[in-house]
């Protein structure tokens, strides 16, 4: 579908569901088309543009060009943003066309979606209850398939909760590693910006694009689950119904099916230190925050939030700093907990109530819907939240959360606990499919090495271990140039030995890719015995990369088997004589 075409159907979709509490402001159709005829030009020009022909949604905390930042209270916006928040200029840069900003829980102030003076954003399937928030808007749009990605923030869950309810994807990545800037904050320490979609494979293409340049990941950070992967599971969950603890159980049998491992933790310290967002001195930051304009500007602010951002003003620096040291103190809890697990899978939330049970207690109905996320960013986590079937006629959704760097891991394991939901979304609505690119974080700046493996370390082969304990990830199958040899090595146990010998005498040789961290591949090359070594290896498409060889010396003491091609083929071939010899 083209950039116009799909323009043209978001708003014909946006006329049709007739849902205006969605949109802060809506930009003219008439905009939105010069920016879709400026991105199909480019396209048929031969522009690498990943992400012309979809059309995207921003919270209204976050700047978009000619549009004033509300944060969903009129007052606070007094002239239009002079630019793109760079999240955002990110997504147009690569083909995306932003047709509005979406409402929200005012200054980002809530998990309901209904503390705004623009409406209570309703549930996309069932209107009388909640769209969750604060990313209300965004999440809505998805869901209904009026936007096909949407930017939203997340300090206490406001990107996780509404994607569970409204049955879509949100990442919510390591804090920081996705720049702020242009963004209304809401706790700076624990704010992030997070991505919207209907599936893993678009949330994770925005999220690569959106991603990068402020907070680096850490040198030793996995770029995959490890094959064997063991994810914790909470002992106890409090606040989950009959049927939602049921809901939840099925998605741990879903990973249980795929091979994971299940280890039961007491969650007792990560719900500690969820308390204190919002029981505690840390609540002091939201002050910090809006407070001076909320405080100027009472009667313009909603009751709610205006009640929640004035008392913070009063947490006393004594209370802030005791409570910083009991969140590190928990932190080192939880995090030992997780100790031998390589994530956490929790639900999302815990219910999905009424727009009148909201407005009946709003505070403790906003409460209980952060029980599994208002952790996540004060103990430096990253989380991936997707869809996990229904309970109760709602949406039921799970979210792996894992360390901070582990991004990766979360958005692999993520993918396994999936289940499908029931869809909503109008014709004309796009989702990118998968194409067997790296994950959001290396496109992002993880900084990963391309390895060339032949031989034992190949992903069937007893020694792929020492490659996915360092967090690598298979990439898939490769070959090199013709300019090698290969030789069964006088070696116990046997290894093959890669050698380059030149365009004459040399053959391709068949192989596989994988991509390792820069750091894990000086430990890993540490470990490497002799005769093996790591070199420059010239793939067939002319690609220059670190591949296994070995020393000259080794290979001409070996067998050359460089006629079978590759080393599975050369072992299949004993075994294949080996059997024809015992018959």
């Amino acid at each position: 579908m083209s950039a116009v075409e799909r323009v043209r159907a978001a708003y014909a979709a946006i006329e049709a569901v007739d849902r205006p509490e969605i949109w802060i402001f809506l930009r003219p159709m008439a905009d939105a088309l010069a920016e879709a005829v400026a991105v199909d030009a480019a396209v048929a020009q031969g522009k690498d543009l990943p992400l012309a022909g979809l059309v995207a949604a921003v919270k209204n905390n976050v700047d978009v060009a000619g549009l004033a930042t509300t944060a969903g209270c009129p007052a606070f916006a007094t002239a239009p943003a002079d630019a793109d928040a760079p999240v955002v200029a990110r997504l147009r840069d690569a083909g995306a066309v932003v047709i509005g900003a979406t409402n929200l829980d005012q200054f980002a102030t809530g998990l309901v979606g209904t503390r705004s003076p623009y409406g209570a954003v309703r549930d996309a399937r069932r209107p009388e209850r909640i769209s969750g928030g604060s990313s209300s808007g965004s999440a809505v749009a998805v869901a209904l398939g009026l936007a096909d990605i949407a930017v939203g923030t997340d300090t206490a869950g406001s990107g996780r909760v509404p994607a569970a309810l409204q049955g879509i994807v949100g990442i919510k990545p390591t804090p920081g590693v996705v720049p702020t800037a242009g963004v209304v904050p809401a706790c700076r320490s624990y704010d992030c910006v997070t991505v919207l979609a209907r599936d893993i494979d678009t949330a994770d293409a925005a999220m690569g694009l959106m991603a990068g340049g402020a907070r680096p990941f850490p040198p030793n950070a996995p770029l995959a689950a490890p094959r064997n992967a063991t994810v914790a599971v909470p002992r106890e969950l409090p606040g989950l119904s009959g049927p939602w603890r049921s809901a939840f159980h099925d998605a741990r049998d879903r990973l249980a099916e795929h091979g994971v491992a299940l280890r039961e933790i007491d969650l007792s310290a990560f719900l500690d230190a969820a308390r204190l967002l919002y029981e505690g001195g840390l609540v002091a930051e939201r002050h910090e925050a809006v407070g001076a304009f909320v405080d100027a500007h009472r009667a313009e602010v909603d009751p709610t939030v205006g009640a929640i951002v004035s008392a913070a003003g009063a947490v006393r620096a004594t209370d802030l700093l005791a409570d910083r040291v009991r969140l590190t103190e928990l932190t080192a809890t939880a995090l030992a907990e997780l100790r031998g697990c390589d994530a956490l899978l929790v639900p999302t939330t815990t219910s999905h109530p009424t727009i009148a049970e909201v407005n009946a207690d709003p505070v403790t109905v906003n409460s209980a819907l952060g029980v599994y996320t208002n952790f996540c960013n004060l103990m430096d986590l990253c989380a991936v939240a997707v869809p996990s079937g229904t309970a109760d006629g709602s949406q039921f959704g799970v979210t792996v959360v894992a360390r901070s760097g582990a991004d990766a891991v979360a958005l692999d394991l993520a993918r396994l606990v999936i289940a499908p939901t029931r869809p909503v979304a109008r014709p004309g609505a796009v989702s990118l499919p998968g194409s067997g690119r790296a994950p959001w974080p290396v496109r992002a700046g993880l900084a990963a090495v391309p390895l060339f493996v032949v031989g034992a370390h190949l992903h069937n082969q007893p020694l792929a271990h020492q490659l996915t304990d360092r967090g690598a990830r298979w990439v898939g199958p490769a070959a090199t140039a013709p300019l090698y040899r290969l030789a069964r090595l006088n070696t116990t146990p046997a290894k093959p030995g890669l050698v380059r010998v030149g365009a004459q005498a040399g053959v391709q040789i068949g192989g596989e890719l994988w991509l390792v961290g820069t750091a894990m591949l000086g430990d890993f090359l540490s470990a490497l015995p002799a005769p093996m070594a790591l070199g420059p290896v010239t793939l067939a498409n002319g690609e220059h990369v670190v591949g296994f060889g070995c020393t000259l010396d080794a290979w001409r003491e070996g067998e050359d088997i460089s006629q079978y091609g590759d080393w599975p083929s050369y072992l299949r071939a004993l075994d294949s004589a080996a059997q024809a010899a015992s018959a």
